[in-house]
């Protein structure tokens, strides 16, 4: 019985004599994400805001009334509401931003969060409040400013690690492809007015974690070949390191989409975006590596012989007192 081969053996693709077409795409792309962030905006969640989140599931009810919930808080006066199923149908969570002065008095949100829970039990006496959470502004503020201080610190720690493991021009190409995943995702974001919460910069993480892991194999490759073929162009080199990880890169990829997929598809609306992050994140993470890592090395000065030790006049005199012969005056 012979194994299924996604990618043929000997497969050579010349990735390379395309890069300069796709590094405007990418381009562009980044562009057009920092763009859609500044103009836009993140659709920031309670995590980052401050705000409340009611917990609350119908018991005698297949589905909960979603529409009904959002119409009738609406009515309380407090601002639009972010209702979404969770685990069950029957179960939703009802996120609130925070009343202006609560961060002061605490006594505003309680009052909030009662009127809201008091109008679910009289509208919906199936209707069981499992929790009520608050996350305050300073709370909220120091959540953010922790989340972009993983992510960068995340990103740094990949470049120096790269850096010490092969060369500078690994971790700066390692670190450029990081940054274009996570801008790309965040573009995502901006673009659809998904819901930016701690679940997302989970995500994220992931993200950078799984683009490593890519960028690391193919970088691996490229450093053996370097070895091996000392004469070999770098466009030739990079192509042959590609190819040679190829099979390896397509099926982890699709491994993961599957499961990924089936979650984006019948999932919980509570990790549909954290799932989104992710899947968006196996494309942009294989692309990059491929079409980022790889050919940022040609323009950052690697070469065939870069990394091959200059032979000094005392190695050479110890060289061929080995081989058995004598220097030449």
């Amino acid at each position: 019985m012979k194994l299924l081969k996604l990618v043929p053996d000997h497969t050579n693709i010349h990735f390379l004599k395309w890069r300069i077409p796709f590094y405007v795409v990418s381009f562009l792309l980044i562009a057009a994400s920092i763009g859609l962030i500044a103009t836009k905006g993140l659709n920031l969640g309670v995590d980052f805001v401050g705000g409340q989140v009611i917990r609350v599931t119908f018991e005698r009810s297949a589905e909960a009334p979603v529409a009904e919930l959002r119409e009738e808080v609406d009515q309380l006066g407090f601002g639009e509401p972010t209702i979404q199923r969770f685990g069950k149908p029957n179960e939703i969570s009802i996120r609130m931003k925070l009343p202006e002065g609560a961060s002061e008095n605490p006594k505003l949100a309680d009052a909030m969060a009662g009127q809201i829970t008091s109008n679910i039990r009289q509208n919906h006496p199936d209707a069981r409040i499992d929790g009520v959470d608050s996350v305050t502004g300073k709370v909220s503020g120091e959540l953010g400013r922790s989340a972009m201080l993983a992510l960068g610190l995340a990103a740094i720690a990949v470049a120096i690690y790269i850096w010490v493991r092969f060369e500078w021009q690994f971790g700066v190409g390692a670190l450029f492809s990081l940054v274009h995943d996570v801008t790309l995702t965040l573009g995502l974001f901006a673009l659809t007015q998904m819901e930016f919460d701690l679940n997302i910069v989970a995500a994220l993480l992931t993200l950078i974690g799984y683009s490593l892991n890519d960028t690391i194999v193919v970088y691996d490759r490229i450093r053996e070949n370097l070895k091996k073929y000392r004469k070999m162009p770098m466009p030739e080199l990079l192509d042959l390191s590609v190819n040679e990880t190829l099979a390896r890169t397509i099926v982890t990829s699709l491994s993961m989409l599957i499961t990924l997929v089936a979650l984006l598809v019948l999932g919980p609306d509570v990790i549909f975006g954290f799932t989104a992050a992710i899947v968006l994140g196996i494309f942009v993470g294989t692309y990059s590596s491929i079409y980022m890592a790889a050919p940022i090395l040609i323009w950052l000065g690697v070469k065939a012989d870069s990394f091959v030790a200059t032979e000094t006049a005392l190695d050479r005199q110890e060289r061929l007192a080995r081989e058995g012969g004598a220097p030449r005056a």
